[in-house]
């Protein structure tokens, strides 16, 4: 019988990550992610790490997986996420993600495999069908249930993917005693659902939106601005918000109003009979504002990557500590010998 996960205390572990896929995050992750963690962290005990792990299902070079690593921790802190009231570490610096991955991948059916569609979806898109991609969900689970993480932040287009984590967490506690704690969504139903600048009825995204379509929040002020003016929008010239209707000039709203804290119902009065000129100007204007002083400590951070990998290092060290934890409890209920002294 595997002894009991940790019982859940006054503030509750949560975990979420990113890959390191691109130099830059997106005006996307940062409004509908990073702000949201921010605001995790008063109420949660956080552990928010770099899914260097998970980058490797595509070829990359290697230089570039270390800068691409370093920097997306760097945005995470840039962001305002408080490394001594969070953990921020890389994946692949707590081993036990690769270890109970393994031991929960021997609990997976490989029918369930076969029907996670975003492994169906890259392949589509052209992705290279290598194993890795193939149990990727696996990883996540493990990465998840390390932590005994009572809750995981997941948009609500996100819910489902956290379904194969909850049932493989059941399936064990069954079959081998009560081992991990079965986590529960915590939906981000506040935040910003970021559109693509030229395909506004599709989220904006790191793999799928073209140059164009993309506010990269690392990238020059001048590359911003002329991206929002190119933005789509449609022949009304009327800055209203409607979803279905105008989707480029609402998708603009949201990034405004995100970013300025004006409500979207203001910004439709102040530019009523103004046209779109003034209006994306104006967009323009408030994210590169918003993004400068992000960029300013970004270079601070990366200007001195001894400290940032010291950060990092102190970060994994606290997660390996609740990571061990539960390896040892994994490796109890099925049965493997504890390592000598």
């Amino acid at each position: 019988m595997a002894g009991m996960a940790q019982t859940p205390t006054s503030r509750p572990r949560i975990l979420s990550g990113m890959q390191p896929t691109s130099d830059s995050l997106h005006i996307g992750n940062y409004i509908g992610a990073l702000t949201s963690w921010i605001g995790l962290q008063d109420d949660f005990e956080p552990y928010f790490f770099v899914a260097d792990l998970h980058a490797l299902t595509v070829a990359t070079d290697p230089e570039v997986v270390r800068r691409r690593t370093r920097l997306t921790a760097a945005q995470y802190i840039a962001a305002g996420i408080d490394t001594d009231r969070c953990a921020v570490f890389c994946q692949s610096h707590v081993r036990e993600h690769a270890e109970v991955m393994w031991v929960l991948s021997c609990q997976t059916a490989m029918g369930e495999m076969e029907r996670m569609t975003q492994f169906k979806d890259k392949v589509a898109k052209g992705q290279k069908a290598n194993v890795g991609l193939f149990t990727y969900p696996v990883l996540m689970a493990g990465d998840i249930l390390l932590y005994d993480a009572q809750r995981v932040p997941v948009g609500e287009d996100q819910r489902q993917h956290l379904e194969i984590t909850r049932d493989l967490a059941v399936r064990f506690n069954q079959r081998f005693g009560e081992t991990f704690v079965v986590p529960e969504p915590h939906i981000l139903k506040q935040s910003a659902k970021i559109m693509d600048l030229q395909e506004p009825t599709a989220k904006m995204s790191k793999t799928s939106s073209s140059p164009k379509g993309m506010i990269d929040i690392l990238d020059d002020p001048k590359r911003i601005a002329k991206n929002i003016r190119s933005a789509v929008t449609d022949g009304e010239g009327e800055v209203r918000y409607d979803p279905e209707g105008k989707p480029g000039v609402s998708n603009l709203l949201v990034i405004h109003s995100a970013l300025s804290g004006t409500p979207v119902d203001e910004l439709e009065r102040r530019f009523e009979g103004q046209g779109y000129g003034s209006f994306k100007g104006e967009v323009a204007d408030v994210v590169v504002d918003a993004v400068a002083p992000f960029r300013e400590r970004i270079e601070e951070l990366t200007s001195d990557p001894a400290e940032l990998d010291r950060i990092l290092a102190a970060g994994a060290e606290r997660a390996r500590t609740v990571a061990a934890a539960t390896m040892d409890r994994v490796r109890e209920a099925v049965g493997l010998l504890a390592a000598g002294v």
